[in-house]
């Protein structure tokens, strides 16, 4: 069994929302629990002016876990290739079936660039690797039974919660230490060095290329993975004042936002929605300017 994940949400930019929500709404059976428009308080937190007032969806597993993805409404970037930038690199759900995912995504506006398959050094998972219409990575993993020092949560439905978000970074151990700094969080697999056929094809490496991944943590549950990233790796392009292009942000749950106050980003607001509910929040830039958006429990 796992521990209450404090991963709250996962943010992706979309240029039609409502194609984005028919194709998860469809594909992966998540339901739509809110819409509205971001707020200009929200938009100035987020340090993203021009995505206030831009159209967004709230969407929850059938599970009901209180881990959301949402989808902004947001002009696409042409400049922007997934994979070879820093920042929010995928969003990695659980499943009950991997290979029955991949046959639902089949006729869906999915592409399947990495197919299901055993991982290297973990044969208890089963993963796959999915790019979305506006270039976002989801990974749908099976999970039969924990790894060697990890803790990972079993899917309830067809596909259930986030329990992941990986980060690309330039310095994986340098991101390490910010993150257990700012999120309170501790490293669970300091460095590890795998088979990672969707990078390498991305990179025109080889298909047996090996990266380097790192993993971390609160409580007896792993939330955060880390890449480090090869020199070919460049900055994510960004229109002016809006959030990233393709996965922006995560939202993760901290005890206490104060301790972090002297290096925020955004003086701690409130706002409504599911989200935050009622909690104050904050959003700092953190390594390679990646947001991560912080919501104080209890």
């Amino acid at each position: 069994m796992t521990g209450a994940t404090p991963l709250r949400a996962g943010t992706v930019c979309v240029a039609d929302l409502a194609a984005s929500r028919r194709a998860y709404e469809d594909a992966i059976e998540y339901r739509t629990v809110e819409t509205g428009a971001v707020s200009r308080e929200l938009a100035m937190a987020w340090r993203a002016p021009a995505a206030a007032d831009a159209a967004y969806a709230l969407l929850q597993p059938p599970s009901g876990a209180a881990t959301y993805l949402r989808l902004v409404e947001a002009a696409p970037l042409g400049a922007f290739e997934p994979l070879v930038s820093y920042g929010w690199a995928a969003l990695e759900f659980c499943v009950r079936d991997v290979a029955a995912v991949a046959e639902r995504l089949i006729d869906a506006p999915f592409e399947i660039v990495g197919p299901p398959r055993r991982l290297d050094g973990m044969a208890a998972l089963c993963a796959m690797q999915v790019r979305g219409v506006d270039g976002e990575i989801c990974y749908f993993t099976q999970i039969d039974a924990d790894p060697p020092g990890f803790t990972l949560p079993r899917a309830r439905c067809f596909v259930d919660r986030l329990f992941i978000h990986v980060l690309a970074a330039s310095d994986m151990a340098a991101a390490q230490r910010w993150i257990a700094r700012h999120l309170g969080c501790t490293v669970g697999v300091e460095r590890m060095e795998m088979a990672y056929t969707m990078l390498a094809r991305a990179f025109g490496f080889s298909p047996d290329a090996r990266f380097t991944i790192s993993t971390l943590g609160r409580g007896d549950e792993v939330c955060l993975q880390v890449d480090q990233m090869p020199a070919a790796a460049v900055p994510r392009p960004r229109h002016p004042g809006m959030l990233p292009p393709g996965i922006a942000m995560t939202t993760i749950s901290v005890p206490d936002i104060n301790p972090v106050a002297d290096s925020r980003a955004t003086p701690a607001t409130v706002h409504a929605g599911a989200v935050y509910a009622g909690r104050r929040s904050v959003t700092l830039a953190g390594p390679d300017g990646t947001l991560f958006e912080l919501v104080e429990e209890g």
